[in-house]
């Protein structure tokens, strides 16, 4: 009986392990993210105003939006902040 005895114990802890305890977890899984994206939303029908944005013309809304995209096309230059062993740039 002193052998069964922790042989059961370990029998019924590995069977415990198998039960789900997630169900209310799973019920609500997602809504975090539901409720930010609702609270992010600021006018939902935005996509059916057909007035014109104000405040930037059309040339200066497009020269921003190439700068904009070409900054990945040509990252600006690493800098090295470390400058371990001298000045940057001294020539030597």
């Amino acid at each position: 009986m002193t052998k069964k005895l922790p042989a059961i114990a370990l029998l019924l802890s590995l069977v415990a392990g198998c039960s789900s305890v997630t169900p209310n977890y799973d019920a609500r899984f997602g809504d975090a993210v539901r409720d930010a994206k609702r609270k992010m939303i600021i006018n939902p029908d935005a996509g059916k105003n057909t007035d014109p944005v104000t405040g930037m013309d059309g040339k200066a809304a497009r020269e921003s939006v190439l700068l904009y995209q070409g900054t990945y096309k040509a990252p600006p230059p690493v800098v090295n902040v470390i400058n371990i062993g001298g000045a940057i740039g001294s020539g030597r």
